[in-house]
C-alpha cells in the first residue's frame, strides 16, 4: 500500500497538473489516535466517516438506518429460508418415509447409492 502512494504521488507530481497528493488509508471503524503515519494518513471510525463526509456524527447517524435494512433483509431472508426448508422437508418425506413419517432407509440409499 506504502509503495501504491508513493507511486500515485511521484505520477502525479510529474504529469504537470500541480496537484499536492495526500494519501489516506480509510477504515470503516476501529480507532486510531495517531493518524499522522509520515508517508500517510490513516483515519479509523469516527475521523474516516468525518473525513469523507465532514459530518462530525456521521458515523452514528448511519448505524440506526442500516440496522433497519439489516433487519428488513434478515426478515425476508428468513422467510425464504422457511419456505425451503419446509418444501426440503415435504419432497423428503414424501420420497423417503413411509404413511408414518418413519424413513424408509432401503429407499433412501438406494436413490443415493444404487445403480441408475
Amino acid at each position: 500500500m506504502k509503495s501504491d502512494f508513493n507511486t500515485a504521488k511521484r505520477t502525479l507530481r510529474t504529469s504537470s497538473s500541480g496537484l499536492i497528493v495526500t494519501s489516506v488509508n480509510g477504515c470503516c471503524y476501529g480507532r486510531d489516535n495517531k493518524p499522522d503515519k509520515g508517508d500517510y494518513y490513516k483515519y479509523c471510525g469516527q475521523y474516516f466517516w468525518e473525513f469523507i463526509s465532514g459530518q462530525e456524527n456521521l458515523y452514528k447517524d448511519i448505524i440506526e438506518p442500516l440496522g433497519h435494512k439489516a433487519k428488513e433483509k434478515n426478515d425476508a431472508f428468513l422467510e425464504s429460508y422457511s419456505t425451503m426448508i419446509n418444501k426440503f422437508t415435504k419432497e423428503f418425506a414424501n420420497d423417503f418415509c413411509d404413511d408414518e413419517g418413519k424413513i424408509d432407509w432401503a429407499k433412501l440409499v438406494e436413490f443415493n447409492s444404487g445403480r441408475q
